[in-house]
């Protein structure tokens, strides 16, 4: 009885191949590119089929059983074991205990295959893929704002390299305002919000990233003096969003703001180019560049809201931008109504309210331009700058003056000069040898 052989289908395409070869019809090479081999192999495949016909072609492993092939016994003892006295036990931990109890060093894989071909899955529950889509946008302009800043050579090389703070509209994905900045801090986004505010509205919510600008980090822990008035640390922007009632959104990953993201990428893209075509140097002709190309970049990648109605709170008549987009610090005034930010002085005047606030905790406001404000109660007291005190005023003399209260020397720099060969210094080790002293 012969015994019957079943080539694959790799193997059926040698047997048409190598019979043209037999044939004369196919030379080796031609039969070598077909077969996607060598000529050498080529010619071992038809000896090999001459000799033994088709079954030269198959593998010479097939029907072997491996080397490290797991015996029936071992397969049906780690059955046993994963049934009974390992009942329970995962794949990976049924695997540790096979090898340090047991005496059967297996790898993980072969005893999850050996226990699924059994019927016999892991106990161990795992979470199923979550499905992600893309998130719909938000239906009104004004809802939900994505800011970001983006530090990159805007100037490719012409200038110095600044940062761009800007916001782009969730539902319309057009940027309500944007601007250059030297760095990404705190004061270049209260601009834009400022800007935002006055132009189109207060926004619901703002989606940006973990900054220190938004938030303190977790590490940091509350003063004495704020866990004592129960007062959480906030950064002078939380505060600013929690004054205006701007929901403060933090994304844990730039995917989780990729429109904001993919912005950029358009800006260092476009902007980049208009930048080069109007030949801007510096950070103030660029803000101008960035003033004409938003319009145009609105009109053009702007897209219409599903809801017409806009959510932007308009702000009202008697809103005053200057208290509210500012940094706002605690002190407390001196016994001469005197009070001190960073080494300046302000000296608070009598008011229709009071005539003296010494001891008062006041709030002094640091703006946008510099200029400091003192507010007590919500209201902005009268100042004036303070006259320095007399330690003050003798160090500001001892710095334009000398220690004997006249103008320093004019100070001449000094020019090295080399000492001659016949110099002391030169001749020392000379003069002691001469002396005995040294041998």
């Amino acid at each position: 009885m012969k015994e019957l052989l079943t080539l694959n289908r790799k193997e059926q395409n040698r047997v048409i191949v190598l019979n043209q070869v037999v044939a004369k019809q196919m030379s080796a090479t031609q039969a070598g590119i077909l077969l996607k081999t060598s000529e050498r192999q080529v010619w071992r495949l038809l000896a090999a089929y001459r000799k033994q016909g088709a079954c030269g072609l198959a593998h010479g492993n097939r029907e072997r059983k491996p080397v490290n092939a797991l015996t029936k016994e071992i397969r049906q003892k780690v059955i046993e074991l994963a049934g009974g006295k390992y009942q329970g036990f995962n794949h990976t931990h049924l695997t540790e205990k096979l090898t340090e109890c047991e005496a059967l060093p297996l790898s993980r894989s072969t005893v999850r295959s050996l226990l699924l071909q059994n019927g016999m899955p892991s106990p161990r529950k795992r979470r199923s893929p979550k499905h992600r889509s893309r998130r719909e946008r938000y239906p009104q302009e004004g809802l939900l704002l994505q800011t970001d800043g983006s530090k990159h050579d805007w100037l490719e090389g012409r200038g110095p390299s600044f940062c761009l703070i800007g916001a782009i509209d969730d539902a319309t994905g057009k940027v309500p305002y944007a601007l250059f900045q030297e760095n990404e801090d705190s004061r270049g986004y209260m601009i834009m919000l400022r800007e935002i505010t006055l132009n189109q509205g207060i926004p619901l919510a703002l989606y940006h990233d973990r900054h220190s600008i938004f938030e303190v980090s977790e590490d940091k822990l509350p003063s004495i003096e704020e866990q004592l008035a129960g007062k959480e640390p906030i950064t002078q922007l939380g505060r600013l969003l929690k004054e205006l009632d701007i929901e403060s959104i933090s994304a844990h990953s730039p995917q989780a703001k990729g429109r904001v993201e993919r912005l950029w990428e358009t800006f260092q893209d476009r902007l980049c180019s208009e930048l080069r075509l109007a030949g801007a140097r510096t950070m103030a002709e660029a803000n101008l560049v960035l003033a004409r190309f938003l319009p145009d970049f609105n009109r053009r990648f702007g897209v219409t809201a599903k809801d017409s109605e806009i959510a932007y709170r308009k702000v009202s008549v008697n809103f005053k931008p200057e208290e509210y987009f500012c940094a706002k610090y605690e002190r407390t005034v001196a016994n001469d109504n005197v009070v001190r930010y960073e080494g300046r002085r302000l000296q608070v005047l009598p008011s229709e309210y009071r005539l003296s606030y010494a001891q008062c905790k006041v709030s002094v406001h640091l703006g946008l331009d510099g200029n400091l404000a003192v507010y007590h109660d919500g209201i902005c007291l009268p100042t004036c700058p303070a006259s320095l005190e007399t330690t003050a005023l003798r160090k500001q003399d001892l710095h334009l003056t000398g220690s004997e209260g006249v103008l320093p020397k004019t100070s001449v720099p000094r020019v090295p000069t080399k000492p001659a060969p016949n110099h002391p210094w030169r001749t020392y080790k000379e003069s002691i040898r001469m002396r005995g002293l040294l041998t």
